[in-house]
C-alpha cells in the first residue's frame, strides 16, 4: 500500500491536513508524527489516518479548539478565526469568542450530527433569537433539544458553538439543517423590553414601525431592530463564512429579480445556495423579517471588491 495515496485520499474525503499533526506535506515527517500519535492514544501506530485515527483525532481537537489555532498569527495581528471541518477561517472582526474559550457557549450533546466526511454547508441561515442575550438563547435552545452554530450578541461579539462541519438542529427536519448553518442574532422583538437594554448599558434599540417589515404578505407589528454594531457584525460573518466555506453571496430572488419575502421551495429542496432567512422555509416563521439580506449582501461583494 502507498502510505501516501492513502494519506491523500483520507485527507481529501475527511477534511484533515498535514497541520494537524504538525507538519507541512504528505511525507515521511508525517507519517513519523501520526504514529506518534496513534501510541500516545493506544492505537495501532501505522501512520496512516483511517476512521478510528480520524475518530479519536477529531474529538480531541473539538473540545480544546483553540489550543490549535494559529497562534503566532493571532497574537501579533489580533486576527481571529471562525471554523469548519476543524479547520480554521480568518474572520475580520475583534470579538469572536469560540466554545472552548473562558467565555464561550456550546450545544450539549444530542442537538448536533456529525458527518463521517467533510461537510460542504451550501446554505447560511439568520434567526432571531426572542431572548435577552446569546448566553440566554443557549440556554434555551440546550433546553429545548435544538442547535445553532453562532450567535450574535448585543454588543457584537460573535460566538460560535459549534464547528460548521456539524449539522445542527435549527431550521425543523429540512435541508437547512443537513447542509447548512445557523445564526441567532439576539433580539428580543418585544418594544416592552426596551428598558432591559438601557438598563444594561446597551442603549435604546431601534425600533421597526408597524408595517415596515413586510413577511408573508402582511406587515409585522412594531418591534425591535438589531443594533448597527450586530449588522457589522454580520456583514463579517458572512464574509468569512462565503471566502472560507464558499456559500455564495446571494439570497432568494423571484425571476424578475425582486427579493423574496415569504417561503422559497428550493430552499427546501436543496436548489437555492446563499443566505437566507428562517421565514424562507416555512410560513410559521417570521425571523429574520425587515433585515434587508439583499442589500447587505451587495455591501459585502463591494467590500471584497475593494480588497482584491
Amino acid at each position: 500500500m502507498d502510505r501516501q495515496f492513502y494519506n491523500e485520499s483520507s485527507a481529501s474525503k475527511l477534511g484533515w491536513e498535514p497541520s494537524w499533526f504538525g507538519c507541512e506535506y504528505f511525507d515521511e515527517d508525517l507519517f513519523e508524527a501520526i504514529e506518534d500519535w496513534q501510541r500516545a492514544n493506544s492505537l495501532a501506530a501505522d501512520g496512516l489516518v483511517g476512521p478510528m485515527t480520524f475518530r479519536r483525532l477529531w474529538t480531541e481537537r473539538e473540545e480544546n479548539i483553540s489550543d490549535h489555532s494559529p497562534k503566532p498569527m493571532n497574537v501579533c495581528s489580533g486576527e481571529k478565526f471562525i471554523v469548519h471541518n476543524g479547520s480554521f477561517l480568518p474572520i475580520d472582526w475583534d470579538k469572536v469568542v469560540l466554545w472552548d474559550d473562558p467565555d464561550g457557549l456550546k450545544l450539549e450533546g444530542g442537538h448536533y450530527k456529525k458527518p463521517e466526511k467533510d461537510r460542504k454547508p451550501t446554505q447560511f441561515t439568520n434567526h432571531w433569537d426572542v431572548c435577552l442575550s446569546s448566553e440566554s438563547m443557549a440556554k434555551v435552545i440546550n433546553r429545548r433539544g435544538i442547535g445553532i452554530h453562532f450567535a450574535i450578541d448585543n454588543d457584537g461579539t460573535i460566538y460560535q458553538l459549534k464547528d460548521t462541519q456539524y449539522g445542527v438542529f435549527h431550521a425543523g427536519d429540512r435541508f437547512g439543517n443537513r447542509h447548512g448553518i445557523g445564526l441567532e442574532i439576539a433580539n428580543a422583538y418585544y418594544t416592552k423590553y426596551q428598558g432591559w437594554y438601557e438598563r444594561n448599558g446597551f442603549g435604546p434599540r431601534p425600533v421597526v414601525a408597524k408595517g415596515d417589515a413586510m413577511v408573508h404578505g402582511r406587515g409585522l407589528e412594531e418591534h425591535l431592530d438589531f443594533y448597527p454594531v450586530q449588522i457589522e457584525a454580520l456583514k463579517k460573518l458572512w464574509k468569512a463564512v462565503h471566502l472560507g466555506i464558499g456559500i455564495p453571496l446571494e439570497a432568494p430572488r423571484h425571476a424578475n429579480g425582486e427579493p423574496i419575502l415569504t417561503t422559497d421551495p428550493r430552499c427546501n429542496s436543496g436548489e437555492f445556495s446563499g443566505f437566507n432567512h428562517h421565514y424562507h422555509y416555512t410560513k410559521k416563521k417570521i425571523d429574520c423579517a425587515g433585515l434587508d439580506i439583499w442589500t447587505l449582501l451587495e455591501e459585502v461583494k463591494e467590500e471584497i471588491d475593494r480588497e482584491r
